[in-house]
């Protein structure tokens, strides 16, 4: 077994046009994707994936959750598998590249192997997980959770989204709940390509992104409660004012994020104030408050400096404060000998690199708790993701491509 020889390369040409023909699938308003899981789009490009993998001579399985894994035979029939792979489905307004260049990429690596006549000790398994992104039925990452055992699998399948829908009766409708035992195949390796969905990569002219680490999360709601009363005649003095001390306390986040930068990100995302009338002082505001770093020790900071401080402010301000932690997921650190895997091959085909730490969680992220797993990234358009004007070059998506399959096959081993 060696090492890929560097003129090994991925056909750039043929995955941009898989690229675009998954791309009329499910398609959006303003040129993007609107392909939600288990929705009939959602079926419709799982059967245009599964002919592709058929076509390349490989094998489908599918599990109880509806995870996809297509199967390249490798030499030794005992060697646990290399997997590769992403998701399918799209936010409502979506990008074509989101999760669908990790799946492609994959498939594009096999073809080209076949092309080659290259076999490995290893078997390769490309992968489709279901329901990454959770905008319909939600957590993200709900399926690779499931297969790491981090999520209930029944539990899973009662989920409801907008309308009453339960995510276990939609798997079955679609046609894509399989009989395979969620988590039972075991992985030599795992590899995922994804877009960045940040600006550092293009900022910086680099190829591609070594991702070492994924940034753990947590998410707080917090509930500020104070007295509605008429806008123009209740003295400044006299008010109890919910929207202040929420703009206190979000003001306080900024300065809790900063405080641990360059790593640390804080924000609040979903606020509702109420009545929400224009001449009524807010009795009532609620928001989540989202605080991110590659470093356990920080989130907890951030959480510990969140709580102290808002109850402080809502003190002062006689205000009442509810606080809760309603979700989140430790720091991840991805294997290093698949860090290196990645390293070597951008190495070796000559792309420019740089270490990442990944921003947004990723299946990957939930698969690294059970095979030692990492990441390749390429650059976005001014980082923009999860909006249809999502964008990347053909030669972006080819460098990711080439750098994944170099340590794919690096790590599956080539037969001579």
């Amino acid at each position: 077994m060696s090492a890929p020889a560097a003129n090994m390369k991925v056909n750039g040409d043929r995955l941009w046009e898989s690229l675009m023909e998954m791309a009329k699938v499910g398609p959006g308003v303003a040129g993007g994707n609107n392909r939600q899981t288990l929705t009939d789009e959602d079926g419709e490009g799982r059967r245009l994936f599964q002919s592709w993998c058929e076509a390349a001579g490989m094998t489908m399985g599918v599990d109880q959750m509806g995870n996809m894994f297509a199967r390249r035979e490798g030499t030794d029939p005992d060697a646990l598998p290399v997997y590769v792979g992403s998701h399918l489905d799209t936010q409502p307004t979506g990008g074509k590249y989101d999760g669908i260049l990790g799946v492609l990429g994959g498939l594009e690596a096999v073809r080209t192997l076949n092309d080659l006549g290259v076999k490995t000790k290893h078997p390769i398994v490309v992968t489709n997980w279901t329901n990454e992104e959770g905008t319909r039925f939600a957590p993200a990452m709900l399926a690779s959770g499931v297969f790491a055992g981090v999520l209930d699998q029944d539990w899973a399948y009662q989920i409801e989204d907008a309308e009453g829908l339960k995510f276990g009766d939609e798997l079955e409708r679609i046609g894509w709940k399989g009989d395979e035992e969620v988590g039972a195949r075991k992985m030599h390796a795992f590899f995922e390509l994804h877009i960045e969905q940040g600006p550092i990569l293009e900022a910086e002219g680099k190829d591609i992104g070594v991702v070492t680490h994924g940034q753990g999360l947590s998410w707080t709601q917090v509930t500020v409660t104070g007295k509605e009363a008429h806008t123009g005649s209740t003295p400044m003095p006299m008010r109890k004012n919910a929207g202040l001390g929420m703009a206190r306390i979000l003001q306080l986040v900024d300065e809790i994020a900063l405080s641990h930068a360059p790593d640390a990100v804080g924000a609040a995302g979903h606020i509702d104030i109420y009545p929400n009338s224009r001449n009524v002082i807010p009795g009532k505001a609620v928001f989540t408050v989202d605080f991110r770093s590659p470093e356990l020790e920080v989130i907890q900071d951030m959480e510990a400096r969140l709580d102290k401080g808002a109850r402080e402010i809502c003190a002062e301000m006689g205000l009442g404060v509810e606080i809760e932690k309603v979700g989140g997921f430790d720091p991840v650190k991805f294997a290093d000998a698949n860090v290196e895997a990645v390293r070597n091959a951008a190495e070796r085909l000559g792309y420019s690199h740089r270490n990442l730490i990944s921003g947004a969680g990723h299946d990957a992220c939930w698969i690294n708790r059970v095979a030692p797993t990492s990441m390749v990234m390429c650059p976005c358009v001014d980082g923009l993701s999860h909006n249809e004007a999502e964008e990347i070059s053909k030669e972006w998506a080819t460098a990711g491509a080439n750098v994944l399959m170099h340590a794919v096959v690096e790590t599956a081993g080539i037969v001579e």
